[in-house]
């Protein structure tokens, strides 16, 4: 089972779209989101976006990156670039550090046409870049043992 932590600013939109889709993929995952400066709540354009593809992420609560900096993790992904930029060093294992960047929905203006249509369209980036991180990093038959199995 591979552990992958999903990073962004507020994680209330992109981590949280990450963190669906690719639990999605393989419920044998071990997939957490987190910010770092986590918002009150997730966007509730986010969960809709993701409502409207049979995924359900309105039970998810933004949570800040210091609750998981201890931990092993097989990978660490950062969504966004303040995030990539400001994380702080992890004190646990880490496999592999990746940035997976993708604009900010929730940062547009607009009409709500508009403002709709940008958040499908991040959300489909998400799944396209994502599904393709599963399918070449996670899914892989030639991939070596998880770093964080067995302890």
């Amino acid at each position: 089972m591979s552990r992958i932590l999903i990073l962004c600013t507020g994680n209330s939109c992109r981590s949280q779209m990450a963190h669906g889709f690719l639990q999605s993929l393989d419920k044998t995952l071990e997939v957490c989101s987190a910010g770092t400066q986590p918002a009150a709540h997730v966007n509730a354009m986010a969960v809709s976006m993701m409502q409207e593809i049979g995924i359900d992420i309105s039970t998810h609560t933004p949570t800040s990156v210091e609750r998981y900096l201890d931990q092993c993790w097989d990978y660490v992904i950062t969504v966004c670039d303040h995030a990539n930029e400001t994380c702080p060093i992890f004190q646990g294992k880490v496999g592999k550090r990746m940035h997976i960047g993708f604009e900010d929905p929730s940062k547009v203006t607009g009409s709500p046409d508009f403002i709709y249509n940008e958040f499908v369209r991040v959300r489909e980036e998400i799944k396209r870049e994502f599904t393709k991180f599963y399918f070449t990093e996670i899914n892989s038959s030639d991939l070596p043992k998880c770093i964080c199995s067995n302890g």
